[in-house]
């Protein structure tokens, strides 16, 4: 599965791996010593993130079942609590850097 944003055609991860279990939600990148550029991890459902016990920097996209961005969180730091994002439905965790302030809240995300 590939994630795009619609208002540009840009790629964001070319390969996202799905969490949609409690335990695979549960351990999301701990433990990972990193993720490649082009790759992500789509959590679902998923209106909040931590990252506890997390090696690297990473950024989020907050999104709503219909694509909708509601909230980005960029360069999260390892041993941070992130923010209740109310609505959202899915987060995409990225490399920190990946997204650089090209998304913004309510732009659109299509997930192929």
């Amino acid at each position: 599965m590939k994630c795009t944003l619609k208002r540009t055609g840009e790629v964001l991860a070319k390969e996202v791996e799905i969490a949609n279990t409690y335990f695979t939600r549960l351990k999301g990148l701990m433990f990972r010593r990193g993720l490649e550029p082009g790759k992500g991890l789509l959590l679902d459902p998923c209106p909040q993130i931590h990252t506890c016990f997390m090696r690297f920097n990473i950024d989020a996209v907050f999104f709503n079942k219909d694509g909708l961005v509601l909230y980005v969180a960029e360069q999260m730091k390892p041993w941070r609590f992130g923010r209740f994002v109310r609505g959202s439905r899915y987060t995409l965790e990225l490399p920190g850097g990946t997204l650089a302030g090209r998304v913004k809240k309510g732009d659109e995300v299509l997930l192929s």
